[in-house]
C-alpha cells in the first residue's frame, strides 16, 4: 500500500466556476472515500488556486482515474494535474512511519 497524491492546479474562474459541478464532484470524492481510496481531500484557501487529495493504494491508478473523471477536470477548471507517489513517515495515517529511535546514530 502507498500514498499518493493527487494535485490540482486550478485554471481561470476556478472557485466561481465549481459552483455547478461541486455536488458531482463530492459525491465522487465522498464515494472515493467509502471504497477506502481517498484519505483526505480539500481545496487551497486564499487564494483558491489548486487542490490536494490524498489517495492510497497499490498504484497511482486509482487517483488517475479520479482525476480523468472529475467534472472539475473534465470541465477544464482544473488548468493541470498529476499524480505523485508520497512517502509518508510521521503521523498516524503513515504508511511506512520511521521514529527517532530507529535511526542509527554516526
Amino acid at each position: 500500500m502507498n500514498h499518493y497524491l493527487l494535485l490540482y492546479t486550478a485554471g481561470p474562474d476556478y472557485a466561481t466556476r465549481r459552483t455547478a459541478y461541486r455536488a458531482e464532484h463530492l459525491q465522487r470524492a465522498w464515494a472515493a472515500h467509502a471504497r477506502g481510496e481517498l484519505v483526505l481531500g480539500g481545496a487551497f484557501a486564499d487564494p483558491v488556486d489548486g487542490a490536494v487529495l490524498l489517495f492510497q493504494g497499490t498504484s497511482p491508478a486509482v487517483a488517475e482515474r479520479f482525476a480523468q473523471d472529475d467534472p472539475y477536470v473534465r470541465n477544464g477548471l482544473v488548468a493541470h494535474w498529476q499524480v505523485r507517489l508520497w512517502t509518508t513517515v510521521v503521523g498516524d495515517l503513515a504508511l511506512t512511519p520511521v521514529r527517532p529511535d530507529q535511526l542509527t546514530q554516526g
